[in-house]
């Protein structure tokens, strides 16, 4: 049994880390209002960006565009891993990385060759440790994104699915439900879905008319006109810039709320193992003192008696 000078210094050192990882939790705690105010903020545009880009599809015609159309078979495929630059953050990032290996494996098995973007210093570490040279690297931006960034991937993205050397683009990341949830998605960036935002990351279920049935339908109805200026093409062609970038910069931030939401999870419970292990050894501590002093009481008692005989 350790003695009580070593369950003492033991309590001390639990309870140096617990002031540390309390601080953790709080700086995390407010880390993930700033985190998720922004991406509340960057949402509406988002949302409203992707459906005006599906309404100008539709209105002028242009579902023959490069970037809408999907390739008739799939041979080369770019993956966008977005973790944090650092740890401490429970499953956050061995979550997200356990799933890409597994998707590369599962389409390098179906004979699709995989390339990959490693946003975060622990997905580029994690691939170069497995012998993976990421097209791109992003790093050190992990808490507080950057559009720069976002706008270097989609180009390439862009430029190497409109050059037939992509045939498909696709995003992993961990999506904030709230402060205490994270829900990992892999959403498609290229082709451009035709729908919604909130669709695509589960927000809104796709709305259907449930009183179809009972309107009375007119065969020539006719749906208004829509000018373009100066022209559709060019209007999708900014639409097109504009969404890619987006999406990928709304993953960013929507990873950075995550990544703080998750952070001060694990830190919580971190800190709440400390209390619970403090509680034990400040228990096991009261009663080796006890059976202490209980011992050398019985030893003066004694001792005094055999002095009297």
């Amino acid at each position: 049994m350790p003695n009580l000078h070593d369950i003492e210094r033991r309590i001390n050192s639990v309870t140096s880390t617990k002031q540390i990882t309390r601080t953790m939790e709080m700086v995390a705690a407010a880390k993930i209002r700033r985190a998720s105010n922004r991406m509340e903020q960057a949402f509406p545009w988002a949302n409203a960006l992707s459906d005006m880009l599906v309404s100008t599809v539709r209105y002028a015609n242009l579902s023959d565009d490069p970037l809408l159309q999907a390739h008739e078979q799939i041979k080369r495929s770019l993956l966008v891993v977005m973790t944090s630059d650092r740890g401490l953050a429970g499953g956050f990032n061995s979550n997200i990385l356990r799933v890409a290996e597994r998707m590369i494996k599962e389409k390098r098995a179906e004979g699709i060759e995989v390339e990959v973007v490693a946003c975060g210093k622990k997905a580029c570490g994690y691939f170069e440790y497995r012998g993976i040279d990421p097209v791109i690297e992003v790093k050190d931006h992990s808490a507080d994104p950057e559009y720069s960034d976002s706008a270097v991937i989609a180009e390439y993205a862009r430029s190497k699915y409109v050059a037939g050397e992509i045939d498909e683009v696709l995003i992993l990341f961990n999506h904030a439900v709230n402060a205490g949830e994270q829900r990992l998605i892999c959403k498609s960036m290229l082709p451009i879905p035709m729908a919604s935002f909130a669709e695509q990351l589960g927000l809104a279920e796709k709305e259907e008319d449930i009183y179809f049935d009972f309107r009375e339908h007119i065969d020539d109805k006719h749906e208004g006109d829509v000018d373009f200026e100066p022209d559709a093409g060019t209007c999708l062609e900014y639409l097109e810039d504009a969404y890619l970038r987006t999406d990928l910069y709304f993953a960013l931030i929507d990873s950075a709320a995550a990544e703080q939401g998750a952070r001060r999870t694990a830190m919580k419970s971190a800190t709440d193992n400390a209390t619970e292990m403090i509680s034990t050894l400040t228990r096991i501590y009261n009663r080796e003192r006890q059976s202490a002093i209980t011992t050398e009481i019985s030893e003066i008692v004694g001792g005094a008696a055999a002095l009297e005989e």
